[in-house]
């Protein structure tokens, strides 16, 4: 296992670099009546989230509610169950509502120039959190505050070597790729990511021998890597995209008598505490970070769009100490 302020000072450094409307759970009624001090007219935020499917995402919305009460913005919060339609829907709704700015978390990279030329001609702003989208013209929204992901996959490759040299693998590197959603922002670049590492540096060693998606779940990388280890029992390396997954997988590398952290080695993304966790039970190697905490940097930027002031196209996330705070919470008694 990396020891602990390595694994830190790699897993922090990403960082800086996640009619139909019936369907969608809505809350329409947070925040205070004031605003931050300035005596101004309150702001009303439409926000679409992808769903609830992981423990990044759970506090990712916690964070957005939380900041948006802080800041005395009134928050239309939407959960989108990880369905396109419920989040164009919801939007269509912020809309014929009037909100002042509206930011979403998009579920897959295309299919959003319709909704998006609608809000634009109602002269409404758009910000993108957590994900990126595919657009025929890029002026339909007017940032993006998230991680780079594909250097999230970057960093998981350069990890792995890390975990493979303190492990002693001599040999074929044989990895089993669990995918995030398909289509989705954080799925195509993390594998993009892992991808330039191996195929610069390792071509003749590491190979992905299967991959899948596991759609960000527990239960979906449970059930994939139970298929994996009937087609593949020679795995011996997993590359989760996110700690859910890994999580899940590790319940079936366990039913199939294996080790995992040792017969499997794994690495993952994300760093919620249920991954800190297993990494203090040597399940998983490494876990490299995206921080979920994107709420107060939303907020900011959401004034700065609703006062009329230039943003950067696209706004990296902050350094912060959840890694740190998460490792203190699970890791109260393990030694590195």
């Amino acid at each position: 296992m990396l020891n602990r302020r390595n694994f830190l000072t790699a897993a922090v450094g990403v960082a800086a670099a996640t009619g139909l409307a019936a369907c969608a759970k809505e809350d329409g009624s947070s925040a205070a009546a004031a605003g931050s001090g300035s005596g101004s007219k309150a702001i009303t935020l439409g926000f679409s989230q992808v769903g609830s499917e992981s423990g990044w995402r759970t506090a990712n919305s916690d964070s957005v509610k939380s900041a948006a009460k802080e800041a005395g913005y009134t928050l239309k919060f939407s959960d989108a169950q990880q369905k396109q339609e419920n989040q164009i829907s919801a939007i269509r709704n912020y809309i014929a509502q009037k909100v002042d700015v509206i930011a979403f978390s998009p579920v897959v990279v295309t299919g959003w120039d319709a909704v998006l030329k609608e809000a634009k001609a109602a002269k409404i702003p758009v910000v993108l959190t957590d994900r990126s989208v595919e657009t025929s013209d890029d002026s339909l929204y007017v940032t993006l505050v998230g991680s780079d992901f594909t250097d999230e996959g970057r960093r998981a490759a350069r990890i792995l070597e890390k975990v493979l040299e303190k492990a002693g693998h001599k040999g074929a590197v044989k990895i089993a790729q669990l995918e995030g959603t398909t289509g989705a922002a954080p799925a195509i670049e993390r594998a993009k990511g892992f991808k330039e590492v191996m195929d610069a540096d390792h071509a003749d060693d590491w190979k992905v021998v299967v991959s899948q998606t596991g759609d960000f779940t527990r239960a979906g990388g449970k059930q994939v890597m139970a298929a994996f280890l009937q087609s593949n029992p020679d795995i011996n390396v997993l590359f989760a995209h996110n700690d859910d997954m890994a999580i899940g997988a590790i319940q079936s590398i366990e039913a199939a008598g294996k080790k995992p952290g040792k017969d499997i080695l794994i690495v993952s993304i994300d760093g919620v505490k249920d991954g800190f966790v297993a990494m203090s039970e040597g399940k998983i190697n490494a876990i490299v970070e995206c921080n979920p905490l994107l709420g107060p940097q939303l907020m900011e930027v959401v004034k700065k769009v609703k006062d009329g002031e230039t943003v950067e196209r696209w706004i990296k996330t902050k350094e912060s100490d959840f890694m740190q705070d998460q490792a203190k919470d699970a890791l109260p008694t393990r030694k590195y």
